[in-house]
């Protein structure tokens, strides 16, 4: 088929445009996550090891993970404030149990992550509580009964099934683990159901009018009870990948991870508001958080003040959604 015949089909032969390029959701968070490197790398040159990017890559797995949570609930204009909290009770409950047998433990550190989703569902979708009340709440009770569990002790695990995702491999002299494996097949995962399904497109609707997808005849509160459950789900995965990483269930462990997980996904271009948004751009939003985190590190910042510049970057990127959504209106 010549030139002349593929115009007259109304196929456009034009090539993407630069600023076609840029409207694309993931540029920003792309093009952010190259300045973040070229940055820290300028600043210390140790950043661009091999060693660190893979150091990285671990640092950002469980947080990945559990931002796929986040991604979903934030999709249908909610949020978790307690998903952070559920991954770590389920390490402590995965290590505690592991002692009678470790698969009895998995089972049980499901259940747990299971119910707490279910019961942040139910208040939401059958109470119609504002979802960040009822994640904070649930968040306050969740890291006191983790505390109690635990004793405030540590507990480490054997090697074995529960350890089995820090198991590692080299691709062509690069180091990985099984846990990033993981990582990418809940990506795949949740990106199949999103753009794949008819789930997916519930949840987007939910998530953009929600009076408008119940006319539609969306079962609304089955939608978002289903988020809330998945993010029980993603949570217990998150737990057995911690313990894949650092053998040890620790009650006091990531204590920012409800807000990285939030930046991840506001980075990565979902709307707070629900009803845009991609879990790709989550994946790129958790690598920047990482980057920011492993870089500020290396050039000797305090912790304290990463948490402040983590939550500047969640601040500009609520504002530049804002101003997006206004334009659009």
């Amino acid at each position: 088929m010549g030139r002349a015949e593929l115009l007259g089909t109304g196929v456009s032969l034009a090539r993407p445009s630069l600023a076609g390029v840029l409207r694309e959701p993931l540029a920003g968070p792309l093009a952010a996550l190259v300045v973040a490197c070229v940055v820290f790398f300028i600043l210390t040159p140790q950043f661009a090891t091999g060693y660190n990017i893979s150091l990285i890559l671990q640092q950002s797995m469980v947080i990945g993970i559990l931002a796929v949570a986040q991604s979903l609930i934030i999709l249908t204009a909610g949020i978790d404030l307690s998903i952070g909290a559920t991954c770590v009770l389920g390490t402590v409950v995965l290590a505690k149990v592991a002692g009678t047998d470790p698969i009895l433990a998995m089972v049980a550190a499901l259940g747990v992550c299971l119910l707490i989703g279910a019961v942040n569902g139910a208040l939401v979708t059958l109470l119609k509580l504002p979802p960040f009340i009822v994640t904070l709440g649930m968040f306050t009770i969740v890291a006191a009964a983790t505390q109690l569990y635990a004793g405030s002790q540590t507990y480490r695990v054997a090697d074995g099934p529960l350890t089995f995702l820090g198991k590692g491999f080299d691709v062509a002299g690069f180091p990985l683990t099984l846990g990033l494996l993981a990582l990418l097949v809940v990506y795949a995962a949740a990106w199949y159901v999103l753009n794949r399904t008819a789930t997916g497109r519930h949840v987007y609707a939910v998530g953009g009018n929600p009076v408008s997808a119940s006319l539609a005849g969306i079962k609304t509160s089955k939608t978002v009870f289903g988020v809330y459950l998945v993010s029980g789900l993603i949570a217990a995965i998150a737990a057995w990948a911690a313990l894949g990483r650092i053998p040890t269930a620790d009650p006091n462990a990531f204590q920012t991870a409800n807000l990285d997980t939030i930046t991840a996904v506001v980075i990565g271009g979902t709307s707070l508001f629900g009803g845009r948004g991609s879990v790709l751009g989550t994946l790129v939003g958790a690598l920047i958080v990482g980057v920011l985190r492993n870089g500020l590190t290396l050039v000797g910042i305090d912790n304290l003040y990463q948490n402040i510049a983590t939550g500047v970057l969640v601040i500009a990127a609520v504002t530049l959604d804002q101003i997006s959504r206004r334009r659009q209106q």
